[in-house]
């Protein structure tokens, strides 16, 4: 059986700020893989760039860092070279909403088979501190240091308006609640959305792990992620209330994959056709 302790890879020094909230969210991903008991080999963490991007580096699973914004066609290009592999994404919220955004919109739009965590520190912390695409109006840095004058991003909301067919909301300060979003994300049969509020300790000052503690709340029982219209009120809670965070699976339905259309994977996945009688010298000629 698979630990957690055996997912932790010991060959790279951790780069990450002492009490940064990315070390919840690696933490979590090792805890959902063992909750799942899937084998390292079958799981594969694709990033961009930023701290987040250095997860893959932090647990021993496949793993690939590509370019800025670009955590996400890699992932789907992994996933759909190979269909039976466990692949999440990982990225910032700079990453994923800044210059990642067309990318994260068209794969909600996919509805790829896989995960999406994004660390939402509301901050670009591995550049020191410039204001991200999540960064509340009239927030102070050195890239704005007479204040943000733009509205920030909705992630949630925008996911489901993307097409989004699991769209949740984690934190990770909550390592329990963070895991069993994870695991969800996993068992869901399409494109899995968690936006995870994740504090910046050394640059934002504003979003701490207080401030979260103080208005997140879970979503109960009786809640409905089936229904688009009080989903999508949820989605605006916390801009319209200014205090209350509702966490958990926001929305969700089902709908087909987009493997589910492609007529070379109903079969076996890609990796595993032959292609020994597959000559594409022609094509090499052409380009050379």
């Amino acid at each position: 059986m698979v630990t957690a302790a055996d997912l932790n890879e010991a060959t790279h020094t951790n780069q990450w700020c002492p009490g940064c909230g990315d070390f919840g969210i690696l933490l979590a991903i090792k805890n959902a893989i063992v909750t799942l008991g899937y084998n390292p080999k079958d799981v594969v963490v694709a990033s961009g760039i930023g701290c987040s991007g250095k997860l893959p580096h932090y647990i021993k699973t496949y793993g690939f860092e590509g370019l800025h914004g670009r955590a996400l066609p890699a992932a789907s290009g992994i996933k759909l070279a190979n269909n039976d592999l466990h692949v999440i994404a990982v990225g910032g919220d700079g990453d994923g909403y800044g210059i990642g955004m067309g990318h994260f919109v068209h794969s909600l739009r996919r509805n790829i088979d896989m995960t999406y965590l994004v660390h939402n520190n509301q901050v670009y912390g591995l550049t020191t501190g410039q204001t991200s695409p999540t960064s509340v109006k009239g927030y102070s840095s050195k890239s704005t240091p007479h204040g943000v004058i733009e509205e920030p991003i909705n992630p949630i909301a925008l996911a489901m308006n993307a097409g989004g067919t699991f769209v949740a909301r984690s934190f990770s300060g909550d390592l329990k609640h963070l895991t069993e979003m994870l695991v969800q994300a996993d068992k869901h049969r399409g494109f899995a959305f968690i936006d995870c509020l994740q504090p910046c300790i050394t640059f934002n000052k504003i979003n701490t792990y207080q401030y979260f503690q103080k208005r997140c709340y879970k979503l109960g029982e009786d809640y409905d992620p089936t229904n688009f219209n009080s989903a999508m009120e949820k989605a605006w809670e916390w801009e319209r209330t200014g205090d209350k965070i509702p966490i958990g699976v926001i929305y969700k339905k089902e709908h087909s994959t987009y493997e589910d259309e492609l007529p070379s994977l109903k079969e076996k996945p890609l990796v595993k056709h032959d292609i020994s009688n597959v000559n594409i010298d022609s094509i090499i000629k052409e380009y050379l």
